[in-house]
């Protein structure tokens, strides 16, 4: 299972009361029928931008107990106190009510606004507006009553057009990554979905600021889960039939006319739609962590900081930890299986989608622990499998995501063409022990090699791709088993006379003596480069 906070927060589910489809006190001012009555804002700045719930028109001094908040309310100040104390009590009675907007009609009973009026509004935040010309407060309560419902209607239709589009995504079976991306879309704002442990499954979230995003993503997620640190983060639990596999959690972004928070909830139900269709959390860890390192395998980000930031955000130390690459052949381990493995060794891992008969890794381990042969061996066994057929291709011990990745490149081109001898598993093999596969891998990309391979190899690659010969397999064989003919054709899968035969193919067509150890020397490097730019 994984670690939780026992003592974590209820989730946060404060709605935005369905502010985004009210109009605030600056707009209500701005209507036609309010503007008729010539209105003079007395007390504004942040207190328009209250919202207007609804329209009350009162003259009694006791009104503050008929509100229930957010109200406009509009008088002709007829029956109010003129001791001017008791007016002052009188408006922040209405401020404590949760009053929106006081509006008074000037005229008939007040020539002018009491300074004490506009005194209390001013020290407790209230909207004050006075009205020069008499207007029907009829009509300004229909008006303000047309704009709320008009926009109210408008903010149910959007919400269905969210909850359809998320119940689509979820019923065409959508994965993760598309639910993720799209609440992002909707919300224009960054997205994340994370685990019960706070690992980073997906993250919709825009490559300029992904590094300030995620880095430190665990610490900042459990403080927010506890109600400290980042108050302004929707976190909803993607849960159903009791059981709670993560969250995803919206960052701060502009106002939605559906409400932020139902569209997050669209989401979160949309993929627990999924998670009841297509499997549990452990689903979610081994799909984020595999499509996270085939990116990395494949150079896909940028900038290395915000890769950190997504590794660690995933699960995986970087910074001050040894990174090795590590290639698994022989046994094809489930993301979250090689994850479990390294954290018996005290560490963490990534591991890819399977690739021919191998999973890449990238493993994250304690600077003090040596990934030795007897630790390797204990990993390689964790991974499940039959023992003597696996083989570990290990990079080498790196700090720092590029020097990881490198030795994850290392393991790749090690591992290729790798088979396990019958008995005695699991096999390691290390790039510390294959300088020349060590070089290769530092050069791979350098044209100049690159160049010398094709060139030297050209006839047997012609000629395997017109006949699907096994040429190429030949040479690498007896290049693997210098001087012992007989284990060379036993790893060619030939008996000796059609290995011999091959043999003398290769060296009719190369034109070169293969006896000879430079020219061993120069097959070998161009097959090494070969299978590591071509696979």
């Amino acid at each position: 299972m994984p670690d939780t906070d026992d003592d974590r927060m209820p989730e946060r589910t404060e709605r935005p009361d369905g502010a985004v489809s009210l109009p605030r006190v600056r707009e209500v001012l701005a209507l036609g029928a309010v503007q008729s009555g010539r209105p003079e804002v007395l007390v504004g700045g942040p207190a328009l931008d209250a919202f207007v719930r609804w329209v009350h028109v009162s003259d009694s001094p006791g009104v503050a107990r008929l509100l229930n908040g957010g109200e406009l309310l509009l008088s002709t100040g007829s029956a109010w106190p003129d001791d001017p104390e008791r007016l002052a009590e009188f408006v922040v009675e209405l401020a404590r009510a949760g009053l929106s907007c006081l509006v008074l009609e000037l005229g008939t009973h007040h020539a002018a606004v009491p300074p004490a009026v506009v005194s209390a509004a001013r020290a407790n935040g209230l909207a004050l507006v006075a009205l020069h010309d008499e207007v029907k407060f009829v009509g300004i309560t229909e008006a303000v009553h047309r704009r709320i419902i008009d926009d109210q209607s408008a903010a149910l239709r959007v919400r269905e057009e969210v909850r359809s589009r998320f119940t689509a995504l979820a019923l065409r079976g959508a994965p993760a990554d598309d639910i993720v991306a799209q609440v992002g879309h909707v919300l224009s704002a960054p997205v994340v979905l994370e685990t019960l442990a706070h690992d980073v499954v997906v993250a919709a979230v825009p490559a300029a600021i992904e590094e300030e995003t995620l880095t430190r993503w665990e610490v900042r997620s459990r403080l927010a889960h506890r109600g400290a640190g980042e108050p302004d983060w929707l976190i909803v639990p993607v849960e159903a039939r009791g059981i709670c596999w993560g969250h995803l959690i919206a960052l701060p972004g502009p106002p939605h006319p559906a409400g932020r928070l139902n569209v997050v909830e669209q989401g979160a139900l949309a993929l627990s739609f999924g998670r009841l269709t297509h499997g549990g959390a452990e689903e979610w860890g081994r799909i984020g962590r595999s499509q996270l390192l085939d990116r990395l395998i494949r150079g896909r980000f940028g900038a290395r900081g915000p890769v950190t930031a997504r590794v660690e955000a995933a699960g995986l130390p970087v910074d001050g930890a040894q990174l090795r690459g590590v290639v698994a052949t022989g046994v094809l381990p489930d993301p979250q299986v090689a994850d479990d493995a390294a954290r018996r060794l005290g560490g963490r891992a990534l591991a890819g989608s399977p690739a021919g008969s191998g999973v890449a890794m990238l493993l994250s381990l304690p600077t003090r622990d040596p990934f030795d042969d007897d630790t390797a061996r204990a990993f390689a066994v964790a991974l499940g499998g039959d023992p003597d057929r696996t083989v570990l291709s290990i990079g080498s011990a790196a700090t720092g995501l590029d020097a990881g990745l490198a030795s994850l490149q290392e393991a790749i081109d090690l591992a290729r063409g790798a088979t396990a001898p019958r008995t005695g598993g699991p096999h390691l093999r290390r790039a510390e022990d294959r300088p020349l596969a060590r070089l290769i891998t530092a050069l791979r990309d350098d044209h100049r090699v690159i160049e010398h391979g094709e060139r030297m190899l050209a006839p047997l690659i012609d000629y395997d791709l017109a006949r699907s010969g096994d040429l190429l397999d030949v040479l690498e064989a007896m290049l693997a088993h210098p001087g012992n003919r007989t284990a060379a054709a036993s790893a060619s899968h030939l008996s000796r006379s059609v290995f011999y035969q091959r043999i003398a193919l290769i060296q009719e067509l190369l034109r070169a003596d293969l006896d000879d150890g430079e020219v061993q020397t120069a097959l070998h490097l161009a097959l090494l480069v070969r299978r590591a730019t071509v696979g």
